[in-house]
């Protein structure tokens, strides 16, 4: 992935001044970021990049780019967080400061009955530490990610990563009315930790999906004809519900 996507999304909702910053984070993260590899094998900055486009999605302000392109690089770089601060601004170094401290939370599912309790507690712990809730966005989008990339993992560590964003992350998402990310970190995390039940439903989605598609056509027309009968104007959509 490059810049120029991030840049492309970000200039549809905010001004140059505001890009400009953006790109002058994407250097230094890049630059510090350089000869680093994920255990993939791609380049780290990969990570970051994809972290902050996802927040581009969600239409978030510069600082909060800003912040989740740099969000590993007082950790991975030995970059202290004033330098940040210096270049960026106390926005964006607070944030990235947040960010860097939510990281640093621990949690162990193996304790099935403490599980449950433990989860909820975390998740109280990530809104209160983050001063910014822009920062549990920022962490949200990096859990996305690492989700999206969990291939490179032993199945031991995909497991309880997975299980960790079934318990924690996906509900939080839910709590802050985050949809998008909510429904594709439980995708995610179910794909992972029931691999043959999830292989099941993503076929049986494609089997069907002609005729889901199909059918909310037809249901939206009905729709629409009777509210023009009766002069009520409304936008109207339909969608599958996640896997």
């Amino acid at each position: 992935m490059s810049f120029k996507r991030l840049r492309e999304k970000a200039q549809e909702y905010l001004p140059p001044e505001k890009i400009a910053v953006v790109e002058d984070a994407y250097n230094f993260a890049s630059k510090a970021h350089r000869g680093q590899v994920r255990k993939s094998g791609e380049p780290y900055m990969g990570h970051p990049l994809q972290t902050a486009l996802t927040l581009a999605e969600l239409q978030l302000d510069a600082s909060s780019l800003a912040a989740a392109l740099l969000h590993d690089v007082t950790e991975n770089c030995d970059i202290p967080i004033s330098e940040i601060e210096g270049k960026f601004g106390s926005e964006v170094s607070t944030l990235v400061d947040g960010a860097t401290r939510l990281g640093k939370l621990s949690w162990s599912g193996e304790d099935v009955a403490r599980r449950e309790s433990q989860a909820n507690n975390l998740r109280k712990m990530l809104v209160a530490m983050a001063e910014d809730l822009r920062v549990v966005f920022i962490k949200l989008a990096d859990r996305l990610h690492n989700m999206q990339t969990l291939d490179a993992l032993s199945p031991e560590k995909q497991s309880s990563i997975a299980q960790e964003t079934l318990e924690i992350y996906a509900p939080l998402a839910h709590r802050l009315g985050i949809w998008e990310l909510k429904w594709q970190l439980e995708d995610w995390s179910f794909r992972y930790l029931e691999p043959s039940k999830y292989r099941q439903i993503v076929k049986l989605v494609a089997a069907r999906r002609v005729r889901r598609e199909s059918f909310l056509a037809q249901v939206t027309q009905i729709l629409r004809g009777e509210f023009d009968k009766i002069g009520l104007k409304a936008e109207m959509s339909g969608r599958p519900k996640h896997i």
